[in-house]
């Protein structure tokens, strides 16, 4: 299928195709969020809900050539604003 075909010819239709479906988002500061899009504008602000955010802290050891454990944590909020500047990528759901 081509992005013609799927109505796809601008960056912003791909999101507009998926606006009240569950998004990946890529942050700034090692941050990720899965939610179910509700609003975008120009800047890439988004609003989600049902949002689950993924955090990755790195513990670097001193001394030790920049290796380190990373450790994981989530969690879930009702309802997110995201500012645009902070957005690397925005994952629409897989199409099949």
């Amino acid at each position: 299928m081509d992005a013609a075909a799927s109505g796809i010819q601008e960056p912003f239709d791909l999101i507009r195709l998926s606006l009240s479906e569950r998004v990946f988002v890529k942050l700034r500061g090692d941050r990720e969020v899965t939610g179910i899009l509700h609003a975008y504008d120009g800047h890439m602000n988004l609003i989600l809900s049902d949002v689950e955010e993924t955090i990755m802290l790195v513990d670097l050891e001193e001394g030790s050539d920049g290796a380190g454990t990373v450790n994981v944590a989530k969690r879930k909020m009702p309802m997110l604003f995201v500012r645009g500047d902070g957005v690397i990528l925005v994952s629409p759901p897989s199409r099949t």
